[in-house]
């Protein structure tokens, strides 16, 4: 089922999610929605929260991304910790579901280590690097009630100030199912 995305000012997207047990309600129909919802959305990865839920979930699949390693990365992240970090920080544009029409140059660090459970609740610790990396980072930043936009210079902020707000009003061109803040 194609799930609404929670749009730039929805109170839920800076919420820092939960842990969730294995017995979480429904979890396989949850993470097959949010697939499903994520390629009906043409998007790369997609957090919980951007579908409503303050929960530490968040999905992942840049396949569609040419030299990416691992080839094929497809993964969903349950409870994930970012244990480090490390390399020469750098720039590269980013976009978010939640935020239709916005891209800004956004600075990471190019490698990382993270514990996660997937969908079977087998306990990992793997170290990305490159895009991998950058994908799972944006997508931890949603977990953690961070939006890519807290990424950029005070001074690209004010700027986008008109456009953020024509988003939360709902005012923006998309192609997939939305959710906007009560008014």
């Amino acid at each position: 089922m194609i799930l609404p995305i929670y749009a730039y000012g929805c109170p839920v997207l800076r919420k820092v999610g939960s842990d969730i047990q294995a017995d979480y309600p429904n979890l396989k129909e949850l993470i097959e929605n949010m697939y499903e919802t994520m390629y009906d959305s043409n998007g790369i990865g997609l957090a919980a929260p951007q579908i409503g839920l303050p929960i530490r979930l968040f999905i992942v699949d840049g396949s569609p991304i040419e030299d990416i390693e691992p080839q094929g990365f497809k993964q969903t992240f349950i409870n994930p910790v970012i244990i480090e970090e490390w390399g020469e920080a750098w720039k590269y544009e980013e976009g978010c579901l939640s935020i239709p029409t916005v891209h800004e140059n956004v600075l990471r660090k190019p490698e990382l280590k993270i514990r996660y459970y997937d969908e079977q609740f087998q306990l990992h610790e793997k170290s990305f690097k490159g895009m991998a990396a950058r994908i799972i980072q944006h997508e931890y930043d949603h977990i953690e009630g961070k939006l890519f936009i807290d990424h950029i210079s005070p001074l690209k902020r004010n700027l986008l100030k008109g456009k953020l707000n024509n988003i939360s009003l709902g005012r923006v061109e998309h192609h997939y199912k939305m959710r906007f803040p009560k008014k």
